[in-house]
């Protein structure tokens, strides 16, 4: 299927397939095209109807005026006397054609573009018509077409019969959108638009389908729902805001198609609607999300949070997973079972509270995401120190005793119940940075919900994340396929300390872009601190008291100096850098900010968008192994492409608005806005190779393959 088919006009120019001209029908191998009026005589200073006929072949179809996600409008160039004018295209109703993620608008099997034509007082003889027609037909390859037809209509004395004309005239007067018999209101509460319809009449019992067609592109999201509701005596019609959408003083313009039973099968009127858009009222109702909604949030984060298992953030403590699921596969099966409850506990645990620090977030009004802990430079430095002591314990540079189980670092080492449990909190803290598949969709729900929806979102993704381990646990099958407990696990106990070690400099690069130089070199000192305190504290607890309390006492206060010293160290790291920060000179990209990515489109320059942060190895595995490649920028040169980078490392609303026009609460997100102040965007996969972004970028929508571009 295709994802992509959107063609420049110059592009619909140069390559479009030719009709003949001088006849009325002319006819591709997919669409027959036929110049009719609404008479077959004209008297001089008639107001004549005449249209475009297109008979379109199953499964083609042409564009709307606004043609949705992709496409391409279709144009009517008349070629008239002297003295005669033609109006602008009046389009039908049009109808909604998915392609996987891409909506689009316009028309199947037939239609007719109607225009009136006003012919000149001192028209004689023959009154001719001609008419230049192009336009773009898709199924699973789009193909630009161009015919010229042409109608000769006699000019008859004032008086005479000027005959009937095509009936083709009739039926496609019927299908246009006619003015709203009702009062309609719009307005806005800068998560989503609201279209009002009152006093309507209609029976909703009888309603099949309601949906809004905006005319101008990207005021509203076109491939997101559009809920409804009738409530007494009006209908309420939900619409997410698009890339462009309306501010509050503007205007809402489009058609709204109600599709209802008939006598015959359903029935589709199409309305006019142009109004004000003022801002929502507080306490406002608003439509109800389809009743399948919540249901599939939750389908889709439990697919993501298994999948998460797989991504590489996680694979730093898959090192402590395999080693205690190894550990205790031999054990009796209660026991082997009750450590797969207490990872799970550890995981819903800590996935709860993330959601809760979610909710007082938005209830404080700040725009956050997925993975927005990961925003603060404290919190990356704390995880760093995190991911280090954990290598260290693994390396067996230290180990903590009974005595000491608040010991937070050495929690997910720990033996028995209490490790299981808090190595599924760690899980949960290294598995933030990223976004597996299916995950978008079900957080970008879980956001915009009330506080109870979003727990449980929340507690289906945790649930996703430890259900591999849980289920290893409870089946005997798989753990009697596992190795048998030896002297062989501390060396590769000791060896998996290296991924550990990894991760924590990975955290302190993270640090350092967040905070600059100084704060990494804040954040590398402290972990020298925090190796002389875990060495200074192992080799002093098996001499004497003397010994062991002057030990434990340095080495808490080294600890101590460690963390407040990176505290305060980090603060004025990314105050400093924030001071000195200045637009990348000498980089093939540019920073992204919502009124320059305004001014291209309305140039209509072709721009893609890279949505990234430090903290995000999805982000960092894309630039490295696509987006930086010699084939890839060459073709951004060669295409004249602008490359915009946001970059979400610390906290930015304005990036996270635009995440959420998408659908998406975290990144990475890659979309293409081909040229043309019509084209739609395009949204790239989250996993990237140079292949699928040169295809994006660079191939004719004829051949673009849907499944180069899908969500994956």
């Amino acid at each position: 299927m295709l994802i992509l088919r959107l063609i420049p006009i110059a592009l619909l120019a140069l390559t479009c397939s030719d009709a003949d001209a001088g006849s009325s029908e002319a006819a591709t191998e997919q669409v027959r095209a036929q110049l009719i009026a609404n008479v077959d005589a004209v008297h001089p200073g008639d107001t004549i109807q005449v249209g475009v006929h297109q008979t379109i072949i199953p499964h083609w179809h042409t564009y709307w005026v606004n043609p949705g996600d992709s496409g391409l409008a279709t144009t009517i160039d008349y070629d008239l006397p002297a003295g005669a004018t033609a109006g602008a295209i009046q389009w039908p109703t049009p109808s909604r054609i998915t392609l996987g993620p891409v909506t689009n608008y316009g028309y199947e099997n037939e239609v007719t573009l109607l225009s009136s034509i006003e012919v000149p007082d001192d028209a004689s003889g023959v009154f001719p018509i001609k008419a230049k027609v192009k336009w773009l037909v898709c199924e699973e390859v789009c193909i630009p077409q161009r015919v010229e037809l042409a109608l000769d209509l006699p000019v008859v004395a004032p008086g005479q019969d000027s005959g009937r004309g095509s009936a083709l005239i009739g039926k496609a007067q019927a299908s246009l959108p006619v003015a709203s018999p009702w009062p309609v209101s719009a307005s806005s509460d800068n998560n989503s638009l609201m279209l009002r319809i009152t006093g309507t009449g209609l029976q909703p019992d009888n309603i099949k389908d309601i949906w809004f067609y905006p005319l101008e592109w990207g005021r509203v999201a076109h491939n997101a729902d559009q809920p409804w509701l009738s409530s007494g005596d009006a209908i309420e019609l939900k619409l997410q805001p698009g890339d462009d959408a309306p501010a509050v003083g503007g205007r809402l313009t489009g058609v709204l198609a109600i599709t209802e039973d008939g006598r015959d099968g359903p029935v589709t009127r199409g309305f006019i609607i142009d109004v004000p858009l003022g801002a929502a009222k507080a306490g406002a109702s608003s439509a109800a999300e389809p009743d399948l909604a919540l249901p599939s949030a939750l389908l889709l984060a439990l697919l993501g949070g298994v999948i998460l298992n797989l991504m590489p953030c996680v694979f730093p403590v898959l090192s402590i997973k395999a080693l205690s699921l190894i550990k205790h596969a031999h054990q009796a099966p209660l026991q082997t079972r009750l450590h797969g409850l207490s990872y799970t506990l550890g995981v819903l645990f800590s996935f709860a509270l993330l959601g809760t620090l979610l909710i007082a977030l938005k209830a404080s009004g700040l725009q956050i995401g997925w993975g927005f802990q990961f925003q603060s430079p404290v919190f990356v430095l704390a995880v760093s120190y995190l991911m280090f002591a954990v290598g260290l314990s693994l390396s067996g540079v230290f180990s903590v005793g009974a005595s000491a189980t608040g010991i937070g670092v050495s929690l997910a080492e720990r033996p028995g119940y209490t490790g299981s449990f808090f190595t599924g909190m760690l899980a949960t803290v290294v598995a933030t940075p990223c976004t597996a598949p299916f995950m978008g969709a079900a957080i970008g729900f879980a956001l915009a919900q009330p506080p109870l929806v979003l727990l449980t979102v929340f507690i289906s993704l945790g649930f996703g994340l430890a259900l591999p381990y849980l289920a290893l646990s409870y089946w005997p099958f798989l753990q009697r396929c596992l190795p048998k407990p030896g002297a062989w696990m501390e060396r590769v106990k000791q060896g998996m300390a290296f991924p550990m070690y990894a991760a924590a400099v990975w955290l302190v690069w993270v640090l350092a872009q967040q905070g600059g130089n100084d704060a990494a070199v804040v954040a590398l000192g402290g972990m020298v601190a925090i190796a002389f305190a875990a060495w200074l504290y192992e080799s002093t607890k098996t001499g004497g008291k003397t010994a062991q309390h002057s030990g434990a006492g340095i080495a808490a206060l080294t600890l101590a100096l460690a963390l407040t010293g990176g505290y305060y160290g980090v603060e004025a790291g990314v105050a400093a850098e924030a001071e000195s920060s200045t637009a990348a000179e000498g980089k093939d990209w540019q920073p992204y900010s919502a009124e320059r990515l305004k001014a291209l489109r309305a140039a209509g320059k072709p721009v893609f968008l890279n949505f990234t942060a430090a903290w995000c190895v999805s982000c960092l595995v894309n630039e490295k192994v696509a987006l930086s490649q010699r084939s890839v920028t060459d073709a951004f040169r060669q295409a004249g492409i602008t490359y915009l980078k946001g970059d979400w490392t610390n906290r930015d609303p304005e990036i996270t608005r635009k995440l959420a026009e998408f659908g998406r609460s975290g990144v990475p997100l890659y979309v293409f806005y081909p040229g043309g102040t019509a084209a739609g965007p395009v949204v790239l996969p989250q996993i990237l190779t140079p292949e699928i972004v040169t295809k994006a970028v660079t191939a004719p929508a004829s051949t673009v393959s849907m499944n180069d571009q899908r969500e994956l």
